[in-house]
């Protein structure tokens, strides 16, 4: 696992979600969007990561990571609904999904940083 490209692929998602705000294609799919288990990391910690159940950052970045998805997932929806107001206001910098990405990008760092240890 790259632990840093996971950490640019979430970054990543605000770009994304910026790019679909402008040109509402149908190319994001929110119901493939909010599985935490497709992109890299969650195949990650669904499989390899595992090994690390018992690590105390391991559940939180699961647990906020899989949040993500889903508020991602959100916030296509209302592009696609036509509500880009409520859409930009869903990722705005004291969103919750801001506060989430910066919480998954925090864990995956901790988590890096403890497995690089050993």
């Amino acid at each position: 696992m790259n632990f840093d490209d996971a950490i640019s692929a979430h970054v990543d998602w605000k770009a994304k979600l910026r790019t679909y705000i402008k040109k509402a294609d149908k190319s994001l799919n929110p119901d493939f969007v909010e599985k935490d288990n497709e992109c890299s990391l969650g195949k990650w910690i669904y499989k390899e990561g595992a090994q690390y159940q018992s690590n105390e950052h391991y559940k939180s970045l699961k647990e906020e990571h899989a949040e993500f998805h889903k508020c991602a997932a959100r916030v296509i929806r209302k592009i696609d609904e036509g509500n880009i107001a409520e859409a930009e206001a869903m990722i705005d910098a004291k969103s919750k999904y801001t506060e989430l990405s910066t919480n998954v990008v925090t864990k995956i760092r901790k988590m890096r940083d403890e497995i690089q240890k050993k």
